[in-house]
């Protein structure tokens, strides 16, 4: 081992240093990435294939030191992906993404190589080690709060999503991303690319890259008994034109069992020509998919290789996998690098691309958006005509749409069934069939893949790429896409740059889904919501009615970094807010619709549109007992909590507006409080938190198969006589 005392500063923590490998003398004299180029001349350039080893190495032996420093992470996955990494940062790809959250420590690594850490103060490598699982540091999985991480990983299937959406937006650009063969069962993955394909054949600038290691979290993977004939067949019947596959068993000297092999077991020599075929096979992939094709790159190798152990068994480091313990000091000996090495290595590194990806990274940046104007909103008269409030809200959005191109609407279950297929008729479905009937063209702004995930994925990778969008859902179904929603929301409370808010359209709630039966009646979706408005940067929305709907959209739109869901039917209802009123409603978190005095005031916190139905009707009663009622509308329910209920101080765009004691009091203050809503009951907990009143809640209860809305509330208790029966108990 050579000393410490020859390296670079940067490289203050390395544990171990090497010797020279065998011809650096003539491969290392200088960078294969010269001054003032962004990538390798010539992948098949034999300076350039040893100075990719090189890198591949240095990523090995970080990802296992920086995971071993805390015992704790994911190093295998990504070892056995490390030669594809290299050689797409070799050869000039910056805008690199992965579906696999386990891979962190590799990406952190590689962001530390090219300086892009230095932007949060890690400059050597006892720092990376430092912060490693960290608060304020690098945390376990992926987030865009790590400068030159594009995108946030942890649930498997995501990945994809982001890199589909940043080709869209940059059609000049290659966003390779990679996949592991453990979450290759998640049947979102191939689905959501499939439909996107059709809709977009154009954009094909995203390119996965399989890392087939034959084993997932703790045994082997699902896809560990095709043969290489099987697996090409795959991506082709999925829409891939171009499959290319880098089998390191084919280059293996050193006679290793099993279809997955171990490229660093290799002779030198060997290594070298392994490495070359990844380099070569990553330009013929990312040429093809930039020039038009669907391509896929598969790197077969042995989860594990080149780190502490191999397979499954290297996924994970346990408390007994520390820096002394000798099974992880030998894997680190093994790879160990020269000085001069580490320092040929990251120039490389800071080259390629054009500068650090933290510097030149596509999500580094904000996208620029046309500006929207005043929108043309429609002020209904209280008491007049009913309206649907999606219809309007459908209106605005086609407005938005034909203003601003890079736009989209998703939908699974379609707009028109939700009352908005004004939307389709203003933006068109995308389809490679262009019908009028059906609104339908190839250059349309309508995306209708039947996958909640597909849905919700598109639509939020591209709010985080820096785009607006709308995802448009049956509240019954939107379940099957919160989890990515989720991923972004909690991504957009840390980025470091401004991005428009993801905005959703729930329809179709459960009170309007009688005889669909409880298949289609689901609000138990909202107490994910309700649970969510404590992270600070969630906004459930619950217009009473049409004017409402619109001044919320509005606010939406003018939003930054925050997950905005506006609930609401698709039926005609009263128009019960004015304009004025709505933006009340939105500051304050609700609006006083009706109030009639009396000795004994019941106030009624209602959240919803057609929950009201009964609850007047519940007054009337009231009334003529000499009963005050107060009908509170609850249209924000994030204002109404207390600032230190909710964790917004930690968020990257801070909203601290909370409704202050005094005016909740006003608002809220009776003899009795009764809480109603549709849905979940966790979704009045800001109101229930802060009242001193005697008090109750009406909510959801379960589904079941009626003829009416109406009967469906009763089902549920949601009924005038029993919003009566309870007031008049609580009252006296």
């Amino acid at each position: 081992m050579t000393t410490v005392t020859q390296a670079q500063a940067f490289c203050e923590g390395i544990q171990y240093f090497g010797e020279p490998l065998p011809g650096f003398e003539t491969y290392g004299k200088s960078a294969a990435i010269v001054e003032g180029k962004i990538a390798i001349a010539d992948p098949t350039d034999v300076g350039a294939v040893f100075q990719t080893l090189l890198a591949a190495d240095a990523l090995r032996y970080l990802t296992l030191q920086i995971t071993a420093s805390k015992a704790s992470g994911h190093p295998g996955g990504f070892a056995s992906s490390v030669e594809a990494y290299a050689a797409l940062v070799m050869l000039g790809y910056k805008n690199i993404l992965t579906e696999v959250g386990h891979h962190a420590p590799g990406f952190y690594s590689a962001m530390f190589l090219d300086r892009s850490l230095e932007d949060m103060g890690i400059n050597t490598v006892q720092q990376l080690r430092d912060r490693y699982r960290e608060k304020h540091g690098l945390l376990g999985h992926l987030s865009g709060y790590i400068p030159g991480i594009l995108a946030p990983a942890g649930p498997l299937g995501q990945g994809q999503h982001f890199a589909m959406a940043a080709a869209l937006l940059h059609k000049d650009k290659l966003f390779p991303f990679t996949l592991g063969d453990g979450g290759l069962g998640e049947p979102y993955i191939m689905s959501s690319m499939g439909h996107f394909h059709t809709a977009y054949p154009s954009a094909t600038n995203f390119l996965p890259v399989l890392v087939w290691n034959g084993f997932s979290q703790e045994h082997h993977s699902m896809v560990s008994t095709k043969t290489n004939e099987e697996m090409i067949a795959y991506w082709r019947g999925n829409g891939f034109e171009e499959v290319v596959l880098v089998n390191a068993k084919d280059f293996d000297d050193q006679n290793q069992p099993g279809d997955y092999i171990d490229s660093t077991a290799f002779s030198f020599k060997q290594r070298l020509a392994f490495t070359e075929a990844v380099l070569v096979g990553i330009d013929q992939a990312a040429r093809s998919a930039l020039n038009g094709k669907l391509t896929v790159f598969i790197i077969k190798q042995l989860k594990g290789a080149g780190v502490h152990a191999r397979g499954a068994k290297s996924h994970n480091l346990y408390p007994k996998d520390t820096l002394d313990s000798q099974h992880i000091s030998a894997a680190l000996k093994t790879r160990a690098l020269s000085p001069a090495a580490w320092e040929l290595v990251r120039t490389n590194c800071e080259r390629a691309g054009g500068g650090s990806a933290a510097k030149t990274a596509v999500t580094e940046f904000e996208l620029p958006l046309p500006e929207l104007g005043e929108l043309p909103l429609t002020e209904h008269p209280v008491g007049g005509e009913a309206k649907v409030s999606t219809t309007e809200m459908g209106r605005l959005v086609g407005k938005v749409g034909q203003i601003d191109k890079n736009f989209i609407v998703t939908n699974a279950d379609g707009n028109e069934a939700s009352g908005i297929a004004n939307i389709n008729q203003a933006l068109k479905i995308i389809h490679p069939t262009s019908d009028e009937l059906y609104n339908q063209t190839p250059d349309g702004q309508v995306y209708e893949p039947l996958s909640e995930d597909a849905c919700a994925g598109l639509a939020v990778g591209l709010c985080l790429m820096g785009a607006r969008t709308l995802w448009c859902s049956y509240e019954s179904f939107a379940i099957n896409g919160l989890p990515i929603w989720q991923t972004v929301t909690q991504a957009m409370a840390e980025l470091r740059r401004q991005t428009p808010s993801t905005i959703t359209l729930y329809t179709a709630g459960a009170l309007e889904q009688g005889r669909n039966g409880w298949t289609h009646q689901r609000p138990e979706i909202e107490a994910y919501f309700a649970a969510m408005m404590r992270n600070g940067n969630i906004f459930p929305l619950f217009p009473p009615d049409a004017n409402s709907i619109q001044v919320c959209y509005d606010w939406a739109l003018s939003t930054k970094n925050k997950g905005i869901v506006i609930t609401a039917s698709k039926s005609p209802l009263p128009i019960r807010t004015t304009f004025e009123q709505a933006h009340q409603a939105l500051e304050d978190g609700a609006i006083v619709l009706h109030e009639i005095p009396g000795d004994r005031t019941v106030v009624f916190a209602v959240i919803g549109d057609m929950t009201l139905l009964p609850v007047f009707e519940a007054a009337a009663f009231l009334e003529t007992e000499g009963i005050g009622v107060r009908i509170v509308s609850i249209v924000n329910p994030r204002r109404l909590y207390r600032p230190h209920d909710v964790a917004w101080d930690t968020c990257s765009q801070p909203d601290g507006d909370f409704l202050d004691d005094a005016k909740f009091a006003e608002i809220f203050d009776g003899n009795a409080l009764i809480g109603v809503t549709g849905g979940a009951s966790a979704m009045l907990e800001p109101v229930m938190l802060r009242s001193n009143c005697k008090r109750d809640t009406f909510a959801w209860k379960r589904g079941e198969t009626t003829a009416s809305a109406g009967e469906l509330m009763a089902f549920n208790g949601l009924t005038a006589e029993a919003l009566t029966k309870r007031a008049i108990e609580l009252v006296h």
